[in-house]
C-alpha cells in the first residue's frame, strides 16, 4: 500500500500534501492483527493513564532539541552571508524540496490530523507491536534494533521515488537512501527507548508528531537561494541532540534501576 500510494496516487503532490491513504490502511490492519493475536492497544503502549502527560513530554522534547537545530541552522546562513529567516506555511515533506505552500488555515488542521494519523500508524506498529512482539523472545535491545531497522527499511521508498522521477541520480539515491535509512533508524532506536523508560508509547509519539508536523511541514527556513536546503541536516541534528539525551536517561533509569538497597542494620 506504501509503494502504491508514493508511485501510483502520490497523494503528497496533491492539495492534500501527505501520503496518509495506506497508514490509515496500516492502523485498520494493525486493529486486525491485535484482535487475531488476542492483544488490545493498551498492551502494545496505548494506555490512557499517562496519555496527556506523555503526549506534552515528547512535544517538549521535540521542540526544545529542534529550537536548537533550527538556531544552528541559520548561523550556518549567517556565516555563508547568505541571511535566511522562518516562515510558516504547509508543504508536502520532500527530499529534494518541496514545491506546495498553502497558508490557508484548513490545511494546518489537515496537516496535523494527517500527521496524527502517521505517527498513530507507525508508532503502533514499529514500537507497540513489533516491540512487544519480539520482546517476547528477545532482549529488549536485540527486539529494539530490529523494529528500527524495519522502520529505516519503511523510508526507502522516498530516495527511490525521487530517483524514479528523475529530481536524484543513482549515485545520490543509493547515498541519499543509506542516510534516510541511518536517520529513520535513530529516530526508531530513540522512540523504542522512550517506549521503554515511560512503560507507554506517547512520549515517543509527542516527538514524532513534533518532528513530522512543525520541523517536516510547518516551520520552514527561507533564504536567498532558496527554500529548506538543508532540513535533512537540521532535522538530523535535532534527532541526534535528542537521541543522546534520551539515551543518557536511558542509561541512568537502568543504572538506579540495578543498584541493590543496603542492607539495614
Amino acid at each position: 500500500m506504501r509503494f502504491v500510494e508514493y508511485f501510483l496516487i502520490e497523494t503528497d503532490q496533491t492539495a492534500i500534501g501527505e501520503n496518509v491513504l495506506h497508514k490509515v490502511v496500516g492502523i485498520i490492519i494493525l486493529a486486525l492483527v491485535l484482535k487475531w493475536v488476542n492483544l488490545s492497544w493498551s498492551d502494545i503502549g496505548f494506555q490512557r493513564n499517562g496519555f496527556a502527560g506523555g503526549i506534552l513530554k515528547g512535544l517538549l522534547l521535540g521542540s526544545a532539541c529542534f529550537t536548537i537545530s533550527y538556531g544552528l541552522e541559520l548561523a550556518v546562513f549567517i556565516l555563508q552571508g547568505n541571511p535566511a529567516h522562518l516562515e510558516i506555511y504547509i508543504s508536502s515533506f520532500s527530499l529534494t524540496g518541496s514545491q506546495i505552500k498553502n497558508t490557508d488555515f484548513v490545511f494546518f488542521l489537515l496537516c496535523v490530523l494527517f500527521n496524527i494519523i502517521n505517527v498513530w500508524m507507525e508508532e503502533g506498529v514499529f514500537r507497540g507491536l513489533f516491540i512487544r512482539t519480539l520482546s517476547e523472545t528477545k532482549p529488549f535491545v536485540q527486539a529494539n534494533f530490529i523494529a528500527a531497522f524495519l522502520f529505516g527499511i519503511w523510508h526507502i521508498v522516498m530516495p527511490i521515488r525521487s530517483y524514479i522521477h528523475g529530481e536524484m541520480s543513482f549515485a545520490a539515491m543509493v547515498f541519499m537512501g543509506i542516510g534516510y535509512m541511518i536517520l529513520a533508524g535513530i529516530m526508531g532506536i530513540k522512540w523504542g527507548l522512550l517506549y521503554r523508560i515511560t512503560g507507554n508509547i506517547w512520549a515517543g509519539l509527542g516527538d514524532h508528531l513534533f518532528n513530522n508536523t512543525v520541523a517536516a511541514n510547518m516551520l520552514h527556513v527561507i533564504s536567498a537561494k532558496g527554500t529548506d536546503e538543508l532540513q535533512i541536516v537540521r532535522i538530523m541534528a535535532a534527532q541526534i541532540i535528542s537521541f543522546v539525551f534520551v539515551l543518557i536517561i536511558h542509561y541512568y533509569k537502568n543504572r538506579k534501576g540495578r543498584k541493590k538497597p543496603k542492607n539495614q542494620s
